[in-house]
């Protein structure tokens, strides 16, 4: 897919103007699990969205967290897998289910006893 056809591409322009906004907005903290950056680590600190629309960048950057590399990896990973299992249980709602009931002759084979 090329990037301009890509409705999440930003340039690269675009993302350093709002991740300098929020590297000034908010403490050089991750929003998750509060470690501290700063000096040459501050650029492990990326700017997250929080409702995974990368074009929602209002002014007061009510939209952002700051993110460590592995915390935002992580948070990207856990929406994906969300989205992937939420089509997989939707995509087929007429699938055949099964019909195959382990315990159901149970009863008569203690019956026998």
């Amino acid at each position: 897919m090329s990037t301009s056809n890509n409705p999440y591409y930003l340039s690269a322009q675009a993302e350093e103007g709002y991740r300098q906004k929020a590297l000034k907005m908010y403490p050089h903290v991750c929003g998750r699990c509060a470690r501290e950056f700063s000096g040459k680590r501050l650029s492990e600190l990326t700017v997250h969205h929080r409702d995974h629309n990368h074009h929602n960048n209002p002014a007061d950057g009510s939209n952002w967290e700051l993110l460590c590399l592995f915390c935002h990896d992580n948070e990207h990973s856990r929406y994906t897998d969300q989205q992937y299992f939420a089509e997989g249980s939707t995509a087929s709602p007429q699938a055949a289910k099964s019909t195959y009931k382990a315990f159901g002759d149970l009863a008569s084979l203690l019956k026998k006893d």
